[in-house]
């Protein structure tokens, strides 16, 4: 299975209400995908090897806001629009805090925890990859 194709599958997972999803392919390849609240578990089975890979969302001791895929940062909804959240802004789980530009489809990031804003990461209009660090939370 291809990389990109494993990618889209982590994507639409992180998307999505499912806690957990296994898919298995004619070709004999095994998918097998669980989300935990801070780290999403990965297992790739092809037919004759066995690979896990496990992504951490967060590495230490901070909370941040991560992106769950490839993409553009933007932080307000259009370009003449006030933006989602500035530093200091007091956020609460589920609020949206910014949006991830992905195949043309406009993604709204949500927060993960209530908070403040204590710094943002990535320049409006940047592009991301999955698990990048987009705003660091107090």
């Amino acid at each position: 299975m291809e990389y990109e194709k494993i990618k889209e599958l982590m994507q639409d997972m992180s998307n999505s209400k499912l806690s957990s999803m296994d898919i298995e392919f004619e070709d004999g390849t095994k998918i097998s995908m669980q989300k935990n609240n801070s780290e999403e578990v990965v297992a790739v089975r092809p037919k004759e090897e066995i690979k896990e890979e496990i992504v951490p969302l967060q590495k230490d001791d901070e909370k941040y806001i991560v992106s769950p895929m490839v993409g553009t940062f933007y932080l307000k909804p259009s370009p003449t629009s006030e933006p989602f959240v500035t530093v200091g802004s007091s956020i609460k789980k589920g609020d949206t805090v910014c949006i991830v530009e992905a195949m043309k489809l406009m993604n709204e990031i949500e927060s993960d925890f209530d908070g403040t804003i204590k710094e943002i990461l990535v320049n409006d209009g940047t592009p991301v990859e999955y698990g990048t660090k987009l705003f660091k939370i107090e």
